[in-house]
Order: structure tokens, then C-alpha cells, then sequence
């Protein structure tokens, strides 16, 4: 294993300070938690989001105006605790409430579950989204039903707009449920990830062997074979997510995101691709956003997301300007 790392104890500490110490005029750490927060707050309901490290610039790349009032950030591909989010949310809640966006996992769900009892206990009114965008699979090891992927970066940017226009903390509860529904994802790994204490890569894949909709922790997807062409890749990933939908949106947004350890000359050719195939299909594409947002550490490999944007306010959501780190 190689990586730009001191002790592996000191991944996360280490990576918090760094990157508030870069972005000190966005961010900034509050004392003694794993919680990065926006530094100007007004008074708005407040986005509280997080999970396992290893995702970067998920979530506090996305902490700042117009997205998150605050992340929390978990050990690597572990939740974080109930504490840590509950430290949070105090840090972001305005007197409007908190609105926390969770990726389906059963470590995420019970946790940041938990610490909404414990926030209440504090009169903290607070409601939670759960984003389950993943149809790679129905079930997992990780998780009890849908994962919840890259798409989450979109349920950010969507709320987050709305949040700073003043949306309530029920009005948010029902946008962020309702957009949830009209985000698919599915992604593709040529390489696994390496996390840092294992020291190996969390699966094998031959040189020539690639692993359809495998998911941001290594886990399993549904069908392992040769690499293809891109374009072929493509079609894979295009057709699977256009099935998925009860009616074909005439109108989507498309995130290509990579998933750590896949130049983004890649990313472009993959998109190019998935573009050349809505456009076969008159699927108007009236969003695009290329890059790493999701990631899986250094896994080699993109993930597809397509919205529904038939709503013309969710494009206008996602195109509204932000002042965050990474999107």
C-alpha cells in the first residue's frame, strides 16, 4: 500500500485540520468533534449531513452558502457517532430547525436517528431524509435496501437552494423526499478501494475485469466481466437507470462522478458517451456536472446519476451559484 499518510490513527484528524486550515474564509472546525461548519450562518433551517470518511469532498466539501450549514465526519466507510452529529446540529441550528440528509445505510439511519432523539431532548426540532439512490441493488451487506450514492451530492445542492430561500423545516422534509425519488445512480469499479488500516484493496478484479454496480464501500454489484469500451460501458449504465423510472423523463440532469482514482479525461469520455445515448433516446439533458463528488478513496471507476428535471425548479436549484469548496 502506498498513501500520503503519517499513522493511520491520525487519518481523519489530520485531513479535518487540513482542510479547514485551506479553506479557513468558507469553513471552520468546531473544537474538540469531527464537525466542519459553514462560518457565515443565517437564519435559515439548517442542512446537516455526513457519514464515513473516504467519500471526500463528500460532505464537508459541500459545507458552505446555498449547500450544508454542517458535515460530520465519520471513521473511514464507518458512521459517524450520535454525539458527533448531535454536536452538529447544535452548531448549526438556527431556531429553524435541522434537516439532516442521510445515505441509506443502517449504520448512517440508526445513528443519525439517534441523535435527532437527542437533539429533541434539547428542543431541537429537526426531520430526516433518507436518500437511497442507488439501483445497482436492492439489498446489500451494508444496508437495508437501496444505498444511497452520489445522487446525495444533488439532494445538497436541491435543499440547499431552497433552505437559504427560506422553505421550512416541513417544506424541506417534503421537497427532499419527493426529489429523492427521481434521482438514479448506478457506478462501475475497475479497481478497489484501499482503505488505509486494511493495507489491500477490499476485492480483487482481474487486469481485464470490471464490477457493475458495485457500491462506494466495495461492496458487491451485479455482474462481473471484461472491460469494455466505454461506449459500451455507457449503454450499460444509461439503459439500466432509463428501466429503472415508471415513465422515461423527457427532460434529466446527468452527474458523471468519479469515484477516486479515474482521471477526469475518463470521466469526459464516459459522459460524451452517456450524452450520445439520451440524445438517441430525445432525452433532453439540461444539466451536466463532471467530477469527483462520491468517492470511494482510490477506487478506479465512475458512477452515472441521472434527475428527472421536468420540475424546471430543481434545474434551476442545481445551477443557482454556492460558496463551497467542492461543487
Amino acid at each position: 500500500m502506498k498513501k500520503i499518510i503519517n499513522k493511520t490513527d491520525d487519518i481523519i484528524e489530520e485531513m479535518l485540520r487540513g482542510l479547514v486550515a485551506s479553506y479557513p474564509h468558507l469553513v471552520h472546525r468546531v473544537e474538540d468533534s469531527r464537525v466542519v461548519a459553514k462560518n457565515q450562518e443565517k437564519k435559515q433551517v439548517a442542512l446537516v449531513s455526513g457519514g464515513g470518511s473516504g467519500h471526500e469532498p463528500s460532505h464537508a466539501g459541500f459545507v458552505g452558502d446555498g449547500m450544508l450549514s454542517a458535515a460530520v465526519a465519520g471513521d473511514v466507510f464507518t458512521s459517524p457517532t450520535p454525539d458527533q452529529i448531535q454536536i452538529a446540529m447544535k452548531e448549526a441550528d438556527q431556531g429553524e430547525g435541522v434537516l439532516l440528509i442521510v445515505k441509506n445505510y443502517t449504520g448512517d439511519n440508526l445513528n443519525f436517528e439517534m441523535a435527532q432523539e437527542m437533539a429533541e431532548m434539547e428542543d431541537i426540532h429537526s426531520e430526516i431524509v433518507v436518500v437511497d439512490d442507488d439501483i445497482a441493488v436492492e439489498d446489500s451487506e451494508f444496508t437495508a435496501g437501496k444505498r444511497g450514492v452520489a445522487g446525495t451530492v444533488l439532494v445538497h445542492k436541491i435543499l440547499g437552494d431552497a433552505a437559504r430561500a427560506g422553505a421550512s423545516l416541513d417544506e424541506l422534509k417534503k421537497r427532499g423526499d419527493d426529489v429523492v425519488k427521481k434521482i438514479k445512480t448506478i457506478g462501475l469499479a475497475l479497481r478497489a478501494a484501499t482503505v488505509p488500516e486494511v493495507g489491500k484493496p477490499g476485492f480483487e478484479l482481474a487486469e481485464d475485469e470490471i464490477e457493475y454496480g458495485v457500491g462506494i464501500h466495495g461492496e458487491a454489484g451485479y455482474r462481473r466481466e471484461k472491460i469494455q469500451p466505454s461506449k459500451e460501458l455507457a449503454k450499460e449504465l444509461t439503459t439500466k437507470i432509463l428501466a429503472d423510472y415508471e415513465e422515461q423523463p423527457k427532460k434529466v440532469g446527468v452527474l458523471v462522478n468519479g469515484m477516486g482514482g479515474t482521471p477526469l479525461m475518463e470521466q469526459f469520455i464516459f459522459m460524451n458517451d452517456v450524452l450520445n445515448l439520451l440524445k438517441e433516446q430525445n432525452i433532453a439533458v439540461t444539466f451536466h456536472k463532471v467530477g469527483n463528488y462520491m468517492t470511494s478513496l482510490d477506487m478506479e471507476g465512475v458512477s452515472l446519476t441521472l434527475i428527472d428535471l421536468a420540475d424546471e425548479t430543481l434545474k434551476e436549484a442545481l445551477e443557482s451559484e454556492v460558496t463551497t469548496i467542492s461543487w
